[in-house]
């Protein structure tokens, strides 16, 4: 049987019969990404998970056939339905309800966060735990995705999943985000054949990527800032952001380690030093210097993965 999605504004709940099982979750959005480039051909990217987070709930019914949700969360009740058919439960009916709190199109990987919750929640609550590679594989049957679903800092294909690996846990890291405005569409954007423009910035990328993976490695905050700068600066080929410099030279101005970016999306990113305890100034400070900005967001860099609630 196909489920089919309905609006939960044309649909009413009580139709679908007693409710069988629940499950909420926490999923971690990004402040874009601390590298993205090629690897032996295939895109990659290394995940900036942050405190911003989307809470989503599945609850499954007795009566089969349907998928509620609300209007805008298409692809996520389209991972609802891609799940319970992945685990052969089709003969159900879930409603979907989600509360996220972040700007789409930015690089905070929203969209992510959404298919996320929804593809762990309904799996927990039909009974079955998947792992990481399993939800992105259905992920990326609906789009492009970041790799929030993985524990730590991964390093992914957020293509076809080809690449995966486990990076390890950032040391302590804050991030001053500043979004100017804009909209990139993430799934046009990797739309587009930028092949030529990511191998002409893989020496960059790949020298990144190293000091990225050392700073993990190491636990040290300045080789990972170094990296994604590098890797940030590199990507203006691809996706050039106005302010880019701008912020380079306030980061430097506040103590700041190094910047990061959404390769395919608005945000920039002032890389903190956690332990330096400076993250409350240097935001007063970006909202006094960068009036502009449509708006100024204060994170910590944590681990992805998803928090069941």
């Amino acid at each position: 049987m196909t489920l089919k999605i309905v609006d939960d504004n044309s649909f009413s709940v009580e139709a679908l019969g007693i409710r069988t099982a629940t499950c909420t979750v926490r999923v971690p959005g990004v402040c874009g990404e601390l590298v993205q480039g090629l690897s032996d051909n295939h895109p990659f990217l290394v995940t900036c998970p942050i405190d911003f987070f989307s809470k989503v709930t599945v609850e499954i019914y007795e009566r089969d056939g349907f998928i509620i949700c609300s209007e805008g969360f298409a692809k996520s009740a389209e991972a609802v339905r891609k799940t319970a058919a992945y685990l052969k439960k089709t003969d159900i009916s879930a409603r979907t309800i989600i509360q996220n709190p972040m700007p789409r199109g930015k690089g905070f990987g929203s969209s992510s966060a959404d298919i996320t919750g929804c593809i762990a929640s309904t799996s927990i609550a039909l009974g079955q735990t998947l792992t990481p590679t399993e939800i992105s594989n259905i992920a990326l049957e609906i789009e492009p995705t970041d790799a929030v679903m993985y524990p730590g800092i991964a390093l992914f294909d957020y293509k076809q999943g080809k690449l995966s690996e486990e990076l390890g846990s950032a040391p302590p890291m804050e991030i001053i985000a500043l979004d100017f405005g804009g909209f990139v569409d993430t799934v046009l954007f990797n739309q587009v054949d930028r092949q030529s423009a990511w191998e002409s910035i893989k020496s960059d990328t790949e020298k990144a990527l190293e000091l990225v993976r050392s700073g993990l490695n190491n636990g040290d905050p300045t080789l990972i800032a170094e990296g994604s700068t590098i890797s940030a600066l590199a990507s203006q080929k691809i996706s050039e952001k106005q302010y880019m410099d701008d912020v380079l030279q306030f980061s430097k101005a506040v103590g700041g380690l190094g910047i990061c970016v959404g390769h395919s999306g608005t945000v920039i990113g002032v890389l903190l030093d956690g332990k330096a305890k400076v993250g409350k100034y240097v935001f007063r400070q970006a909202r006094s210097c960068f009036p502009l900005a449509e708006e100024i967001y204060h994170f910590r860099i944590i681990d992805g993965g998803i928090r069941l609630i």
